[in-house]
């Protein structure tokens, strides 16, 4: 586990640097507001109301592509905030992945099947959470991607191993563990795509993480497989508000979230640990 860690920091680093340090040939940076009331957290049977606030910079260059996510998530009172009788919990979770083309990097040619090329994904996770459970999560991923050969957009498959930690404020934590708590090394099967539709101006486009077991959580409570699947149809707008194409988009979409953070829908976390959420969203792109 140490080792991975120490991997993934350095590879993070090394990204970090390299998206600063080489130009980019292309670049997409985006505000958007998601808002939908049907969110759910683990030991809450309640449906929630959200509004997420992201700012997402897409990048890509001599070696790869850069991907930096910032979510601001605002409940509302049915997930409050802790020690207040009023107003939700808010939330920020950050998502940072670089993937390292070995074609690119290489100029040898790694298409094998139905992927026109292969590399290495490294990045993390980091989230901040003011709710009674207290969410400090940090996660690094390291691992292969295979980019699939499709006609209009991409679709990327990677297989990450997962180094996960957190230290929550929970009140109900038990003597299980103290101080920030480490997860067993787990893997994640995830896809991420953005393809046309046969519609004018309207993509498809999303990610979905299947996410094995992490062992015991803080409480010595046995985790399970995670399944999370967000997808949304977007439509571009931009050409009736007299700005350039894909400045604006108009969307909606679907979340599936079963078992989230590796609680067990079926057992204490209950149906506040399977959610299955609708959602709008608009897009102003830069």
């Amino acid at each position: 586990m140490k080792k991975l860690l120490k991997m993934t920091l350095l590879a993070s680093a090394v990204a970090l640097v390299a998206g600063q340090a080489v130009a980019a040939d292309w670049s997409d940076t985006s505000l958007a507001l998601t808002n939908g009331s049907k969110f759910r957290e683990p030991f809450d049977s309640n449906n929630i109301s959200k509004n997420i606030y992201s700012l997402k910079n897409v990048s890509g260059d001599k070696y790869g592509t850069n991907f930096f996510n910032v979510d601001m998530l605002q409940s509302d009172s049915k997930d409050p905030a802790a020690n207040t009788n009023s107003g939700g919990a808010q939330e920020v979770y950050v998502v940072y992945r670089r993937l390292f083309d070995l074609n690119k990097i290489t100029g040898k040619d790694f298409s094998m099947g139905p992927a026109k090329g292969m590399g290495i994904t490294a990045g993390f996770d980091w989230n901040t959470k003011n709710d009674s459970y207290g969410s400090k999560k940090r996660m690094f991923a390291i691992g292969p991607t295979w980019m699939l050969d499709v006609k209009h957009g991409f679709f990327n498959v990677s297989l990450l191993n997962l180094s996960e930690s957190n230290d929550p404020s929970n009140p109900y934590r038990t003597n299980y563990s103290t101080g920030r708590y480490s997860y067993q090394n787990h893997w994640d099967l995830s896809l991420v795509w953005g393809l046309a539709t046969p519609v004018d101006n309207l993509e498809f486009e999303g990610w979905a993480d299947f996410i094995g077991a992490k062992g015991k959580d803080e409480n010595g409570n046995q985790t399970k497989a995670e399944t999370h699947i967000w997808g949304a149809l977007m439509y571009d707008v931009s050409a009736p508000l007299g700005a350039a194409k894909n400045t604006f988009k108009l969307g909606a979409g679907y979340e599936y979230w079963k078992n989230k953070f590796g609680n067990d829908a079926n057992g204490p976390a209950g149906p506040g640990a399977f959610a299955k959420t609708p959602f709008v969203r608009g897009e102003y792109h830069f």
